[in-house]
């Protein structure tokens, strides 16, 4: 079955799922560059959490592993933005895939950037996906310092264990701008790319090295959709991202990588037509990393 094939059914397959909101949207690119999509693929959302891969990736390439000292790599059984994890492990965060291990990496982000943290991870997303109208939407991030409350104690909670070396309203800030990132599922496909091709850009040069790349797959595979992660592992067998604005994006090492987004979610915040898309787009593609 070709991919335009594999493609048209997923997305049939997709659509027959009750949920609220039946926007839904697939596309998939190849690691040559070829690009497929169905239904709504190249209408922007909110990336949210989507957009850690895309910031660890940054601080890797500035720093190589040195950030694994300040966060781990283990998945958690808890909610995304838990706190009493986080005080019982000295304000270490379990990945860097949960809201405490992120606002970490921002940290970092920002001093490698000179404090343009969120402007580092908005630029490698447009540069990579070639896409220019790739935004950081003003009522998505007011939206979220409204409801900042859990991540405001999440960084205060670290700097008190000497884990955040920046100002922690800098660091909610760029964190919120971050998550605040509209992109496509067609955009969003092209520019994780990068890690299907081991850490090599769009224009051949190299972010960051083959070993690191595979770490951030494996830390995708076991973290990336927040407690939910094991389950959904076993469920489609491939690294992934998903945030709370319904994208998920899952990728293939030497093969290519695939976005989904439905906005209706599950108990653990993941995209429910999303999972049941990549589920049967893992099955009739045999991309799977198993």
């Amino acid at each position: 079955m070709n991919l335009d094939t594999v493609v048209e059914t997923v997305y049939a397959a997709a659509r027959l799922h009750p949920v609220p909101d039946r926007r839904f949207g697939i596309a998939v690119a190849t690691v040559d560059g070829r690009v497929h999509g169905q239904g709504s693929w190249q209408e922007p959302f909110a990336v949210q959490s989507i957009a850690k891969v895309f910031a660890l990736a940054l601080v890797i390439a500035a720093d190589g592993d040195k950030i694994w000292a300040r966060v781990g790599r283990r998945p958690s059984s808890r909610p995304y933005h838990a706190i009493s994890e986080l005080d019982v492990e000295s304000g270490i965060p379990r990945n860097p895939l949960i809201n405490a291990g992120a606002l970490v990496v921002v940290d970092r982000l920002l001093e490698v950037t000179g404090g343009q943290a969120c402007h580092g991870v908005l630029d490698l997303i447009r540069v990579e996906a070639a896409a220019a109208g790739v935004e950081m939407d003003a009522a998505v991030a007011e939206h979220e310092r409204e409801r900042s409350e859990r991540n405001l104690a999440l960084a205060h909670l670290m700097a008190a264990y000497g884990n955040l070396h920046q100002g922690v309203d800098q660091v909610l800030t760029h964190y919120i701008w971050q998550c605040a990132i509209t992109a496509s599922c067609r955009d969003l496909t092209l520019a994780a790319l990068l890690f299907a091709r081991g850490g090599v850009r769009a224009d051949g040069r190299r972010l960051i090295s083959p070993q690191d790349t595979r770490r951030i797959n494996a830390t995708m595979l076991a973290c990336g959709a927040y407690d939910a992660s094991a389950d959904i592992a076993h469920r489609v067998g491939l690294p992934l991202k998903s945030g709370v604005g319904g994208g998920i994006l899952a990728l293939a090492p030497g093969v290519g990588a695939v976005c989904a987004w439905g906005p209706g979610l599950d108990s653990s915040g993941n995209s429910v037509s999303g999972l049941l898309a990549l589920e049967h787009f893992a099955a009739l593609s045999g991309w799977s990393v198993f």
